[in-house]
């Protein structure tokens, strides 16, 4: 058994025996590890679901939260090297996408392994300017107007005051994360990507997904489904219907 089975990033892990492909899952802006848990039973025993948890929420809500992407996929890096022994995908939504695109490329230069998949979910292609605003002078008001407008967050959850003041620090530097973000260029990789996108999603439609393809030597393939930003929380089974064939595909190879 693995010395990282019980670590701090894998909180959800379930022991599998019959694992064949790992799918380390990464969350969108204020979001944690609970995002993919019933992703675990949705998707063939063969796929291990791995829901990673960041710092500065759920479980490791003592620890103060990144604001900046290359510690944070640095530390990641470290810490899960050890879990891709086997085969492993990587997937990520929004923020988590861009964790999962440069996670890809630190293990190729840090540990010469790369994912067999890497699945992009609302957002836009690295080059792209930032979606998200700066929001070092925002005010609290200003940033809950900027979350009701993603629609993925309930409007009574938004109107709360005492979880808004727990969770905003997280959410602002999550964005502080995204915004400050400035793509390197460097040679593309080698596994397929595949990108998701909302038909209704105002942030980050067909036009700034589809540039994804410069990214890999591989296939590369963009699904668009219905809903906006946050379609994976009402359209799932296709995602899930996508990556497994994807994987399956993988697996023949």
């Amino acid at each position: 058994m693995h010395s990282l089975t019980k670590s701090r990033w894998l909180p959800a892990r379930r022991t599998n025996l019959n694992v064949s492909v790992r799918l380390f899952c990464f969350p969108y802006a204020g979001g944690n590890e609970s995002a993919y848990r019933h992703w675990q039973q949705k998707l063939p025993e063969n796929i291990e679901v791995l829901p990673v948890q960041l710092p500065g929420r759920g479980s490791r809500i003592k620890e103060p939260p990144y604001s900046e992407l290359r510690p944070l996929v640095r530390s990641a890096s470290e810490a899960l090297a050890a879990e891709m022994e086997k085969p492993f995908a990587l997937f990520g939504h929004s923020m988590g996408a861009l964790i999962a695109f440069e996670l890809a490329r630190e293990l190729r230069k840090q540990h010469g392994i790369q994912p067999v998949h890497l699945f992009i979910s609302a957002k836009c292609s690295p080059r792209q300017s930032p979606e998200d605003p700066a929001v070092g002078e925002l005010s609290d008001a200003a940033l809950i107007e900027i979350l009701a407008r993603y629609e993925g967050t309930p409007r009574e959850l938004l109107n709360d005051g005492e979880l808004m003041r727990l969770v905003l620090p997280v959410i602002r530097a999550d964005m502080a994360l995204c915004s400050s973000y400035v793509y390197e260029p460097g040679p593309p990789l080698e596994c397929p990507i595949t990108v998701f996108g909302g038909l209704e999603d105002h942030v980050c439609g067909r036009a700034c997904l589809e540039p994804w393809q410069d990214h890999t030597k591989g296939r590369f393939k963009l699904r668009m489904l219905p809903g906006g930003h946050f379609f994976i929380n009402t359209w799932a089974v296709p995602v899930f219907e996508v990556i497994w064939q994807e994987l399956t595909a993988d697996s023949r190879k």
